[in-house]
């Protein structure tokens, strides 16, 4: 049976792993975050000083995360998606959240000064929904709103019947 594939993306701070962690729980899928793959594996090709972070090697990660796609049945949690292949994902949810919360959400985190404005600009200017656009059918692609708890569960609701219709509608 071939099972869906999801990415959830979204600026740092959006809610992406909370969403993917209970989303593969209630849908009896895996859960990938891209993030810890890369530490596990060391899958970088650099620090990034400035932002005080590992620089992902983005094809390290594909040829990772290759076998494991082609299998279905994963949700994959990134900031970005675009420098993932096209083929991979059925659907692909971008969560959005109001720049006030999201503020406090990094800032809680540790992110200051030039991190945190480029995190929050980000989000103002819709980067990584434009580029998940960009990069893949613009009928695959949703924004979902991620400020409450309320919105989880929306969004575990949505995404749920979504799978449940992917299913029915390719087996």
């Amino acid at each position: 049976l071939p099972l869906a594939v999801v990415c959830s993306a979204g600026t740092p701070g959006v809610g992406k792993t909370t969403l993917g962690k209970e989303l593969a729980s209630r849908a009896g899928l895996s859960y990938v975050n891209v993030g810890d793959l890369a530490k596990e594996g060391e899958l970088y090709e650099g620090f990034d000083e400035e932002y005080d972070c590992p620089i992902l090697d983005e094809d390290r990660v594909v040829d990772e995360l290759e076998a494991r796609m082609s299998e279905g049945g994963v949700i994959v949690d990134y900031h970005g998606c675009d420098f993932f292949p096209e083929r991979w994902f059925h659907i692909v949810f971008v969560l959005r959240t109001d720049n006030s919360c999201l503020y406090d959400r990094l800032h809680s985190r540790g992110y200051t000064g030039k991190k945190l404005q480029d995190n929050i600009q980000c989000e103002i200017f819709q980067t990584l929904y434009e580029e998940a656009v960009l990069s893949y059918k613009k009928e695959i692609v949703h924004q979902l709103p991620s400020n409450t708890p309320e919105d989880l569960e929306r969004n575990l609701d949505q995404i749920m019947q979504w799978i449940e219709q992917w299913m029915k509608d390719n087996n």
